[in-house]
């Protein structure tokens, strides 16, 4: 290892070096520990009874190598600080942890599976001008083999259950909840005591690898949460590991989250090239595509607050480890989830950015879904709530997340936002989607709005699948998985997401009606999308130059989605460039130009 890098926060191999490495037999311990008095290790291989570990390099550094280990067995590290106390705790580089509430660290050997997606990783981009429809879920919450709260499918018979659902329901990215170990249910990954330790919930290390290989062998990407400023408080986990604040803020000031969890000092080398190579692991160990960075507000800004100001060293770390990982693969998505305003966080980092490809697009999802709460009669006064984005959409590549933070914790799921009653939220849903469709930006999707979820999401249970069994939800269903197929196949919605001349307000005037009506094109082909998000049915003629035929390309309003059409309407040759349409409340239109 590059000891120089690892204190000054410049690598991102560090778990090459640390942790526990297996050969013929023989696995050697090491862990980073500068203020410990002592440090033992034991587990499996030794019937848990303590051996000394012994200083290395600098002093900073403890190992032991012990034959007769085996992949699978368990071991931990017992820590005794400058008085003598004694702590055990988990490996913070440790590749495999045992079930919560246990915590004792696993032997696993990284090269034991072999990939077989090398076509997939050739042609892999970051799609920006490709489409992007990410699927978000929970693992352990998408289906259950029984309805026991720690009841759960493996990694391996998830492949089998949840890639054929993918493909045939139009998505193309995974984006799965974090799936480093972590000890409380209830924190859904986002405070975690395994940074390099693919939870144990589900299976082994080489059974993930086995899911993400398959994934790409339908070709289908998987992108992970990984959570750059905050770790969970446990004992035996990163908290006060040698004894001192070695992972995190010695203040409780800046040192504790909003969350109650411990915030990573981000000044520290030691932490910056743990933090790189963590990223680093799951990209070039696991596959994985993307990672989706959460809370990042709080790194740009001290505990998240811009009164506070900006912290330069976390933004110091973010541009460092984005520079890094994209010249590594540059291919892989990097995503932040940020709900500033904070500028240039999509710019590349050599013009001053912090070279994430994508943000959330926040305000975004507070705008739509708060128009969509709100009555129809006030839905004029609100009118330019849906025309806002585009004020600023060009400052950021944006993504637009529909995701599990928007159907928990008292907010109701997508389709129980829409106004009104059981009846008339269905057809507000198709209308809202198609919107989100149609605009610029990539597409997030979080399980179960996909067909009407009623119920706010809990991580114990697994979705309401037998909602499908009435008309009106698997009709959302069908309605959904032809948006996302259209969506897929038809560059206008995609390949021109970030440039000004992919969309085009047609008319954002209509107050009083609640109409509005954009365009969106590609090289090859021009899609207009007009929408109707009053109460009342509408009439409106379209305005089309160079063209002299429309097809309605997906009608949100058609019977065998719960609406009122038997069939699409015929395409039209067009008078003068002219079309009138009758648009049902609260619908939907997509036309393709010929």
């Amino acid at each position: 290892m590059d000891f120089y890098g690892f204190y000054t926060g410049k690598i991102f191999d560090a778990y090459h070096y640390l942790g526990a490495h297996i050969n013929n037999g023989t696995t050697m311990f090491r862990t980073f520990a500068p203020a410990a008095s002592r440090i033992t290790v034991f587990g499996d291989f030794n019937h848990w009874q303590e051996w000394d570990m012994h200083k290395v390099s600098d002093g900073n550094f403890w190992e032991l190598s012990i034959p007769g280990t085996k992949e699978g067995m368990m071991y931990k590290y017992c820590i005794y600080d400058k008085s003598g106390n004694r702590v055990e705790h988990c490996d913070p580089y440790g590749f495999g942890m045992e079930l919560r509430p246990a915590f004792a660290s696993v032997i696993r050997n990284l090269h034991s599976y072999s990939f077989h997606d090398h076509e997939w990783l050739a042609s892999r981009t970051d799609c920006r001008k490709k489409p992007l429809n990410i699927y978000e879920l929970h693992f352990g919450s998408f289906k259950k083999p029984s309805e026991k709260a720690d009841s759960w499918y493996t990694y391996k018979e998830m492949a089998e259950i949840l890639i054929p659902y993918i493909k045939n329901n139009g998505y193309n990215y995974l984006e799965i909840m974090p799936l480093n170990e972590y000890p409380c249910d209830e924190s859904w990954g986002y405070q975690a005591t395994g940074f390099f330790s693919p939870t144990s919930r589900y299976g082994t290390a080489d059974q993930l690898k086995y899911f993400v290989d398959r994934c790409h062998q339908n070709n289908i990407g998987v992108i992970m949460d990984f959570v750059p400023v905050h770790f969970a408080v446990d004992s035996y986990g990163l908290a006060q590991y040698d004894g001192t604040a070695l992972y995190e803020y010695p203040h409780s000031a800046v040192g504790v989250s909003e969350w109650g969890s411990c915030n990573f000092m981000h000044s520290r080398g030691e932490v910056r090239s743990f933090l790189q190579s963590a990223a680093n692991y799951w990209i070039k160990e696991f596959h994985i595509d993307g990672l989706r960075m959460d809370a990042i507000s709080r790194a740009i800004y001290w505990q998240g607050d811009p009164a506070r100001g900006v912290n330069l060293n976390a933004v110091e770390f973010l541009q460092y480890m984005n520079r890094g990982l994209k010249e590594m693969y540059p291919s892989v998505i990097l995503a932040a989830e940020d709900s500033t305003s904070f500028p240039k966080v999509t710019d590349p980092v050599s013009q001053g950015g912090l070279g994430f490809d994508y943000k959330w697009d926040m305000g975004w999802m507070n705008d739509t879904l708060n128009y969509f709460r709100t009555g129809p009669e006030y839905r004029s006064a609100n009118y330019h709530k849906l025309t806002f984005s585009m004020m600023y959409y060009y400052d950021a590549r944006f993504l637009l997340p529909l995701s599990h933070d928007e159907v928990v914790h008292g907010k109701a799921t997508i389709l129980q936002k829409m106004h009104g009653d059981y009846d008339n939220k269905f057809p507000q849903a198709r209308a809202l989607y198609m919107y989100m469709y149609a605009h610029p930006g990539k597409k997030l999707n979080f399980m179960g709005n996909e067909f009407g979820q009623l119920r706010e999401w809990d991580e114990k249970r697994e979705q309401d699948w037998m909602l499908l069994d009435y008309p009106i939800h698997s009709g959302f269903a069908r309605f959904m998985k032809d948006l996302n197929e259209i969506y897929l196949s038809h560059s206008a919605l995609w390949e021109k997401d970030y440039q000004a001349d992919g969309f085009r307000w047609i008319d954002c005037h209509q107050e009083q009606t609640c109409v509005y009506v954009f365009e969106r094109n590609s090289q090859k082909e021009r899609i207009t999308a007009v929408f109707n998000f009053s109460d009342r049915p509408q009439t409106y003629e379209l305005k089309f130059s160079g063209c002299q035929k429309i097809e309605e390309l997906l009608n949100s309003d058609l019977e065998i989605y719960g609406g009122s059409l038997k069939r699409r309407r015929p395409a039209r040759k067009l008078t003068a460039g002219r079309y009138q349409t009758e648009l049902p409340p609260f619908s939907a239109v997509y036309y393709i130009a010929e």
